[in-house]
């Protein structure tokens, strides 16, 4: 199986590469895990909605060029279900039997993401309805998809 976060814009801060790296080495003994950085598209200060919509657009379609049709999407929006660990362990080990052997997390970026990778999604799901930096929303998922599989696997490190 293979894990892949597909996400808009680059990380700059040492600490959430650091911990993001960490969280890979520990998923790499369940699953390949890789994380794709696409560029974003440069904002004005004051863009207008329909700048802000085009931004939105030209970053969906770099993210939909990235995704293959047989793997299982699950985006990142506020407008997601928001669900417990134990749930999101359930939906991945579920993806699984029903034959997918990717499944792909979408973070946008500062501007969230077009309806288009939204409608591609098998699942929309929401951390909760405070704002998180994207950058650390990154570091967050790759410690929730740890946690899925420690789930799957009876381990303690979920308590």
């Amino acid at each position: 199986m293979k894990v892949k976060i597909i996400a808009i814009g680059k990380i700059k801060e040492k600490y959430l590469k650091d911990g993001i790296a960490e969280y890979s080495k520990r998923l790499s003994r369940f699953t390949k895990f890789e994380i794709l950085e696409l560029p974003d598209e440069k904002t004005p200060d004051n863009a207008s909605q329909a700048q802000n919509q085009q931004i939105l657009e030209k970053e969906g379609q770099r993210i939909i060029q990235k995704i293959s049709p047989r793997e299982f999407v699950i985006v990142l929006a506020i407008e997601g279900k928001q669900l417990s660990s134990e749930k999101f362990s359930q939906i991945l080990s579920d993806a699984q039997i029903k034959g997918y052997s990717d499944i792909t997390f979408i973070i946008g970026g500062s501007l969230g993401l077009s309806q288009e990778v939204k409608k591609r999604a098998d699942l929309l799901i929401s951390f909760g309805l405070m704002t998180l930096p994207h950058q650390l929303m990154r570091l967050v998922l790759a410690e929730q998809i740890y946690r899925a599989f420690m789930i799957q696997e009876g381990s303690p490190y979920h308590k």
